[in-house]
C-alpha cells in the first residue's frame, strides 16, 4: 500500500508531469531547442535591462546636473530680484539713501539675480535673452533711483515706479517671465523624473524575458540529469544564479531611484511655490516702513528656505550616485547570462552529439 502510494504520488510530481511532456523529443533535439531558447531569452533580456536601466541612469543624472539646479536657480534669481526692491524702497523710506554703504544690501541681491540668470544659462535650453534685458532695465532704473539728485526727489521717485513697473508688470514684468521659466523648467524637471511609457515597457520585457530564461535553465538543468546522467552543469547554475540576481538589484535599484527623483521633485515644487510667495505684497505700490520691514523678513525667510530646500535635494541625488555602479554589474551580468547558458549546453552537446557525426 505504501508502495503504490508512493509511485501515484511520484507520477503526480511536477518531474514526471515535465518528463511526459518532453518524451516524444529526442534527447539531443531536446538540447539544441534548449539552448536556441536560453540563447534568445538571454538576448532579449540583457538588451532590455541594458536600455532601461540607463535610461533610468540618465534621467536621474540630467535631473542632478542640469533641471533641479536651474528650478532652484530661478527661485533664487526670484526672490534676490524681488528683494533688492525691497531693500532700495526702505533706503528711500527712511531717508538713507545719501548715507555712504547703506546701498550695499539692495546691490548684493541685484548681483545674486545676475549670476543666478548667468548659471541657469548653463544649464537649461531655455532662451534667457528677454529675461536678462528685464534685469538689466531693471537694476538700471534701480540704480537710477537710488541716486543723488539736487531738489526734490520726483526723479528718484519715477525711477523707482519705473523698476516696480518693470519687476511686477502682469504678463511682462521679470517675476512674470521668471514665473513662466519656472513652471516650463518644472515641466522639463518632471518629465526626467518620470519613467515614460516605452520605459515601463522595457522592464516589463525583459522580467518576463529573465523568468522564461530561469524556468528554460531549470528545464536544461532537468534534461541533463534525467536523460544524460550528468550531474549539475556549473554554466547552468551560475547562469540561474545570475539570471535571479538581474532579476532583482538593478529593478530594485532603478525602484529606489525613482523614488529618490519623486522626492526630489516634489522639493522641487515647494521651493518653487516658496519664491512665489510675495506677489501679492510686491504688486501694492504703496507701503509703510512697517510693511516694507515685513516683506523684507519674509523675502529673507524665503530664501533661506529656498537655500535650505536646495541643498537637500542636492543631498538627496548625490546619495542616488552609487546607483552608477549597479549599471556596470548589470551590463557584465547580462554578458555572462548569455554566454554562460550558451557555453554549457554548447560543450554537452559538442562532447556527447555534434562530435558523433
Amino acid at each position: 500500500m505504501t508502495t503504490g502510494r508512493a509511485a501515484f504520488l511520484h507520477r503526480l510530481s511536477p518531474a514526471a508531469h515535465w518528463r511526459r511532456r518532453l518524451s516524444p523529443w529526442r534527447t539531443r533535439r531536446l538540447l539544441e531547442a534548449h539552448l536556441l531558447v536560453l540563447v534568445l531569452c538571454a538576448a532579449v533580456a540583457a538588451t532590455s535591462l541594458f536600455l532601461s536601466y540607463r535610461q533610468t541612469q540618465r534621467g536621474a543624472e540630467a535631473l542632478a546636473s542640469s533641471q533641479a539646479p536651474a528650478v532652484q536657480g530661478l527661485a533664487g534669481t526670484r526672490l534676490a530680484a524681488l528683494r533688492s526692491y525691497q531693500e532700495a524702497d526702505i533706503l528711500v523710506k527712511l531717508q538713507l539713501v545719501d548715507v555712504a554703504g547703506s546701498g550695499e544690501a539692495y546691490r548684493s541681491q541685484l548681483s545674486a539675480a545676475d549670476q543666478g540668470l548667468s548659471r541657469i544659462a548653463d544649464r537649461t535650453h531655455q532662451d534667457l535673452g528677454t529675461v536678462n534685458g528685464l534685469l538689466a532695465s531693471y537694476g538700471n532704473s534701480l540704480n537710477l533711483g537710488l541716486s543723488t539728485y539736487p531738489g526734490p526727489s520726483l526723479m528718484r521717485d519715477q525711477k523707482l515706479g519705473e523698476a516696480h513697473s518693470l519687476l511686477t508688470r502682469k504678463g511682462v514684468g521679470l517675476a512674470f517671465r521668471i514665473n513662466t521659466l519656472q513652471e516650463v523648467q518644472m515641466r522639463h524637471a518632471e518629465a526626467t523624473a518620470r519613467m515614460g511609457r516605452w520605459q515601463r515597457a522595457g522592464w516589463w520585457l525583459a522580467e518576463l524575458a529573465l523568468a522564461a530564461l530561469a524556468l528554460t535553465l531549470v528545464s536544461a538543468l532537468f534534461v541533463l540529469r534525467d536523460r544524460c546522467g550528468r550531474d549539475w552543469n556549473p554554466y547552468l547554475l551560475a547562469a540561474f544564479v545570475l539570471t535571479v540576481l538581474l532579476a532583482v538589484v538593478p529593478l530594485t535599484t532603478a525602484s529606489a531611484t525613482e523614488g529618490i527623483l519623486d522626492g526630489a521633485i516634489r522639493d522641487l515644487r515647494q521651493i518653487t511655490e516658496v519664491s512665489r510667495h510675495n506677489d501679492a505684497d510686491m504688486a501694492r505700490t504703496q507701503q509703510d516702513v512697517t510693511e516694507l520691514k515685513r516683506v523684507r523678513t519674509e523675502l529673507t525667510a524665503a530664501q533661506q528656505d529656498v537655500s535650505e530646500r536646495s541643498e537637500e535635494v542636492r543631498r538627496e541625488l548625490a546619495d542616488d550616485a552609487w546607483t552608477d555602479r549597479v549599471y556596470p554589474g548589470t551590463v557584465v551580468g547580462g554578458l555572462l547570462v548569455v554566454v554562460l547558458p550558451a557555453l554549457g549546453l554548447g560543450l554537452r552537446l559538442d562532447s556527447d552529439y555534434w562530435r558523433r557525426r
